[in-house]
């Protein structure tokens, strides 16, 4: 989803109240605060020696420990004041990809795009996805579009310093 759709997307649900649904089926806890609103450039050079460059939002979820408990989640609306302000301040690249950083105790640190969302009641749920990592230069190192499963024909644990698929 890019900046400009997700600020369009909370301003039509600003009566509503925001959540995010990190993993199928858990959400982000209602103690949640957006603390910290990241315009990142990037500039890249992969393993085929090609360069890319591209813009993200990166907004930051993060679950206040003296919070624990609460059962109202942060409005839209109070969600849009925040964003807001961080756009007068800095402006937004309207088509930059917008992901949300977000761990917890039980979840690794990660930045996660957002999939979809769906209005349920008076929220607007926002599902967020892991991003899996990829070979950008497949057809100039050589690597498959689908890499080969290696059946381990030996009784040899595969991971093991004499196995023999590592």
């Amino acid at each position: 989803m890019k900046t400009q759709e997700l600020l369009n997307v909370l301003n039509q649900n600003k009566n509503k109240s925001l959540l995010f649904e990190y993993a199928p089926n858990l959400l982000v806890g209602a103690n949640y605060h957006i603390t910290e609103v990241k315009h990142v450039t990037i500039e890249s050079v992969d393993c085929g020696a090609q360069t890319d460059a591209w813009k993200e939002t990166v907004i930051q979820l993060w679950e206040s420990p003296s919070e624990l408990g609460k059962t109202e989640y942060m409005t839209v609306l109070k969600a849009l004041g925040i964003l807001n302000k961080v756009g007068k301040l800095k402006s937004y690249e309207a088509n930059a990809e917008v992901k949300f950083e977000y761990s917890n105790a039980n979840f690794h640190t990660a930045q996660l795009f957002v999939n979809d969302f769906e209005i349920r009641n008076n929220n607007i749920i926002f599902k967020l996805a892991v991003e899996k990592t990829d070979c950008k230069a497949k057809g100039i190192c050589g690597v498959p579009e689908e890499a080969p499963v290696l059946e381990n024909t030996s009784n040899e644990p595969c991971c093991s310093p004499d196995g023999n698929c590592c």
